[in-house]
């Protein structure tokens, strides 16, 4: 039998699984969870009609938070010339081109995320089967393969999300730390959920966005009530 803390239990309390939550509501209870000896992110988990095997209902894209993901982010640049000491004072934590794709096939992965200038995606292209698998391989529609480096970078330092649909329909990713408190909180849940409203492809039929939880790493899930965002 597996065994259930005492702050598992305590928390399970202070939520109503039949209870359809407002954002506010939601915020205040994740807050108020006893919580574990780490900053906790801030679970986002929307759930969509869409078919995502029929490329007329991808949804993907990018978002910056209003107050960001609170998660440091370390950001390899490859490309070439005056562009790395561009991106270098643009705040990425790398930069190069064959010296570090020489490195990242060597099976060094000391960064997060990776964005590169389009006249070297044939030379990165031989890093697939290692950032590939890590979901890093720089992207267009990720807002990673880029001309204007310094904008990516800045972007992603103050928050920017990546976000896809998984087979399951599914979009997840974080909205934050619980110590931004619920105010910010609050705002960068409504922001995320509009922007993937805002996201529908012109081949989703039928109801768009099924459902939303939200929940803290080591806490409670609550569904949250659809009819207070914009639109359905």
């Amino acid at each position: 039998m597996s065994h259930v803390s005492k702050r598992a239990k305590a928390n399970a309390k202070l939520v109503d699984p039949a209870k359809m939550y407002t954002v506010k509501d939601a915020t205040a209870v994740m807050v108020k969870a006893a919580k574990p000896k780490f900053d906790e992110t801030v679970e986002l988990s929307i759930r969509l009609g869409v078919n995502p095997k029929k490329a007329d209902q991808q949804v993907r894209g990018t978002m910056v938070l209003p107050h960001g993901t609170g998660k440091t982010v370390r950001i390899l640049v490859i490309t070439k010339g005056e562009l790395i000491n561009e991106a270098l004072k643009a705040g990425a934590d790398f930069a190069g081109f064959e010296d570090m794709i020489t490195k990242v096939q060597g099976g060094w992965l000391e960064f997060d995320t990776v964005v590169a200038t389009p006249d070297v995606m044939r030379e990165v292209g031989k890093l697939g089967k290692v950032l590939g698998t890590k979901g890093l391989m720089p992207n267009p529609k990720a807002g990673t393969v880029t001309t204007n480096i310094a904008k990516a970078i800045q972007e992603i330092k103050a928050g920017r999300v990546e976000y896809r649909v998984n087979n399951e329909g599914l979009v997840n990713f974080g909205a934050g730390k619980i110590s931004f408190g619920e105010e910010k909180i609050a705002d960068n849940i409504l922001f995320a959920v509009e922007t993937i409203l805002k996201a529908k492809p012109a081949g989703a039929k039928g109801h768009y966005m099924k459902s939303v939880a939200v929940s803290s790493t080591m806490g409670p899930g609550m569904k949250l009530d659809l009819l207070q965002f914009s639109a359905k």
